[in-house]
């Protein structure tokens, strides 16, 4: 672990960031006094400042910041003399709250105080030491198309809602109603009225070129189209809704084809890294989740000490908490959010897909656990056999980790016995 006590710094600077500008505290190295200045969120402005202090210290400069990723680091990791140091935004809070009880924020303060952490607790922070190119480009990737699913969700949820008000019939016409072709038969026939005009040629090519082969599939949607009732024939309540519908139409058919095109990308991007394979081929990962789990492992596997720092850190691992003579567990509040999902919803796929996963599954459920919990306790029994995958650089196997199970004698491999 490389920390701040470790090389030697000219300078140290602790940044409060914010949208348009952002407040600095700086020290020499060899002075106690600290200055303080404002520079605008400006590509020249900062660009004119880095250089400046590199001018001044000469040698390399450590940067506080409560950021590992964002504009203000972007813009600092391209100066190869700036070492930032992440500082985590609840520890700064704490730290503000010790000295200020009032809760008083200010921005020049928050900046000495990210100085001041780095300075007297050294030991407790580590440089930003960014991945591969290619590692960083997937990583925002795979964040960015979970973002559109879950926009995905939303939209179909309004969707949904809107449509029960006047046109209810097609919810039951479809099975799901995120797909292009739901948002086609909408766009052309956006109320019942409209439908149940339509020739039944019209209706039969249409679902024909949207893949609907099933005979009685289809025959059944076109009887129901015909034999459908209206749920209410009044226009203020079918015309704006109408119109909303198609709104949200237009919208999901956008969210769809972008979630297509970060597919393509991520398929091709994906398979490139070295690590894939020890991914890939797990039970329940697919296109979607694979990259996601090499992502959350990353590239540096020096990164993790063992796999208790990696089931900490991704939020996988309760915490426990202690006073006098009552103790409780709870789940642990600051995390990567992204990762601990990650995690979880792998998990989830395993289920069916994994003998001993499935079996671990039911026996938390059986002891009383909630669907969710049960998730995180088979994600972190998983994260434990990934580590020595990753470590080793070994695919996992499920038929081996049975045998191993079976040596132990586990009760998951009982049945299977």
């Amino acid at each position: 672990m490389r920390t701040i006590t470790m090389q030697p710094f000219a300078a140290f600077v602790g940044i409060d960031w914010a949208d348009t500008k952002h407040d600095v505290c700086i020290q020499s190295a060899n002075s106690s006094r600290r200055e303080f200045a404002v520079i605008p969120h400006k590509v020249e402005e900062i660009d004119e400042w880095a250089k400046s202090l590199h001018r001044r210290f000469s040698g390399p400069i450590a940067i506080a910041v409560e950021l590992s990723k964002g504009p203000i680091v972007y813009a600092l990791q391209k100066y190869d003399y700036f070492v930032i140091f992440p500082v985590n935004p609840s520890t700064l809070a704490k730290y503000r709250e010790a000295f200020q009880p009032s809760r008083a924020k200010d921005d020049p303060t928050d900046a000495e105080l990210a100085l001041d952490l780095i300075l007297r607790h050294p030991e407790r922070f580590e440089p930003l030491q960014p991945q591969s190119v290619e590692i960083r480009e997937l990583a925002e990737l795979v964040e960015q198309r979970r973002r559109l699913v879950s926009d995905r969700v939303r939209l179909t949820n309004r969707l949904r809602s809107t449509l029960k008000l006047y046109y209810p019939q097609t919810l039951e016409w479809f099975n799901r109603i995120d797909t292009r072709l739901f948002c086609g038969f909408i766009e052309r026939w956006p109320t019942l009225m409209q439908v149940k005009r339509a020739r039944t040629t019209t209706l039969t090519t249409f679902f024909r070129a949207g893949n609907t082969r099933n005979p009685a599939l289809l025959a059944t949607r076109l009887a129901s189209i015909r034999s459908s009732q209206h749920l209410t024939l009044d226009e203020a309540v079918i015309a704006p809704n109408k119109l909303r519908v198609l709104m949200l139409v237009g919208m999901l058919r956008v969210i769809l084809d972008a979630i297509k095109s970060y597919d393509q990308t991520i398929a091709e991007l994906a398979p490139e890294h070295d690590d894939y394979h020890l991914f890939s081929s797990l039970p329940g990962a697919g296109p979607s989740l694979a990259p996601r789990l090499l992502v959350a492992f990353g590239e540096q596997r020096s990164r993790f000490k063992n796999a208790a720092e990696l089931q900490k850190y991704s939020g996988i691992a309760p915490v426990t908490e202690r006073s006098g003579n009552k103790h409780w567990v709870h789940w642990r509040w600051r995390c990567p959010n992204f990762v601990r999902q990650t995690f979880v919803e792998w998990a989830a796929q395993t289920i069916n897909k994994s003998y001993w996963a499935g079996e671990y599954y039911y026996q938390q459920r059986k002891k009383g656990s909630a669907h969710q919990s049960a998730l995180r306790a088979l994600a972190f029994k998983w994260i434990r056999i990934l580590y020595r995958c990753w470590q080793t650089r070994t695919p996992y196997d499920e038929a081996t980790y049975l045998k191993a199970l079976e040596r132990r004698g586990s009760p998951l491999v009982a049945k299977a016995v």
